[in-house]
């Protein structure tokens, strides 16, 4: 299967803030994808359930930045739906446009159930519809769902792994397809604050299955789990240090398999309830870093 896109990038933004309903935020939001583009990023992914009409602002304002979902939820969009809405918008703005799309958690999603089966019948759907399958990622943990981004789509996005977990899933893969993990960052070089804004953040992830059994996979326990996770948990999960650490870290990531590195900036007021405001300055430094 070919990848996803081809030219994403070596990195690229996850953010929740870019899809935003609030007026104060979506006025902002052309400008801020402009700038992104400027700053050399190749690739932004709308976090949290996002859905195709998020990215049509970010790409009519930009001329080359690949914008993706990351990640749809396959329980509140039907298939033919997307489907229309893909088309739509790859007939303006052709090769512009990933479609990610995940299977959620089942302590957020009333409807879910059999996510592997679930997930199979989506994509059947999006197939009949004309979506191309390259054009389509996964928000893939397990070995399982890895197995079928690797045969039925054009790569994965997994969302809070570790560069061991990236090394697994390129094995899965192969190398032709897409491997685009999400890694967070705190621009903040003190551990006791790095780690504690980084610990705020990760608690509510923590109430997740999805996530723990994954982290259990690579060798977690509970006792890295309790009160926001361990040191051990936020060194692996995050970026966070001097500059040279966080360059370090992101490069582990593409040392151990990945072709896009998916960014998210973590601050004191990021949580999971919505996004506040556009973290637009820590952007322009994260290039900074990167460069």
């Amino acid at each position: 299967m070919a990848a996803a896109q081809d030219k994403p990038g070596r990195y690229g933004i996850w953010s929740a803030e870019l899809r935003s309903e609030e007026p104060a935020l979506r006025a902002e939001i052309p400008e801020a994808a402009a700038e992104l583009e400027e700053l050399g990023f190749g690739a932004v992914w709308l976090g949290g359930n996002s859905a195709v009409e998020h990215a049509v602002p970010l790409i009519e304002a930009t001329s080359t930045l690949t914008v993706a979902t990351g990640i749809l939820s396959i329980w509140q969009h039907e298939p033919t739906d997307v489907a229309g809405q893909f088309q739509a918008l790859d007939s303006a703005h052709p090769g512009r446009f990933v479609l990610g799309i995940g299977a959620s958690h089942a302590k957020i999603a009333s409807q879910y159930r059999r996510p592997y089966s679930s997930m199979v019948t989506y994509l059947d759907g999006l197939d009949a519809a004309g979506v191309p399958a390259e054009r389509v990622v996964l928000a893939a943990l397990g070995p399982k769902m890895l197995g079928l981004a690797r045969d039925r789509t054009g790569g994965a996005h997994p969302y809070l792994v570790t560069p061991e977990h990236t090394a697994q899933a390129r094995e899965i893969l192969g190398s032709g397809p897409l491997l685009a993990p999400e890694l967070k960052v705190v621009l903040d070089a003190d551990p006791d604050t790095a780690r504690a804004t980084a610990r705020g953040y990760l608690a509510g992830y923590l109430a997740l299955p999805n996530y723990t059994n994954s982290f259990q996979r690579l060798g977690f326990t509970e006792d890295d789990f309790a009160g926001g996770g361990s040191d051990r948990l936020i060194d692996a999960v995050y970026a966070w240090g001097t500059d040279e650490q966080i360059r370090s870290r992101v490069d582990a990531f593409h040392a151990a398999g990945a072709d896009h590195v998916a960014l998210q900036i973590v601050t004191p007021d990021t949580t999971l309830s919505g996004p506040a405001s556009l973290p637009r300055a820590q952007w322009r430094r994260l290039a900074d870093v990167l460069t």
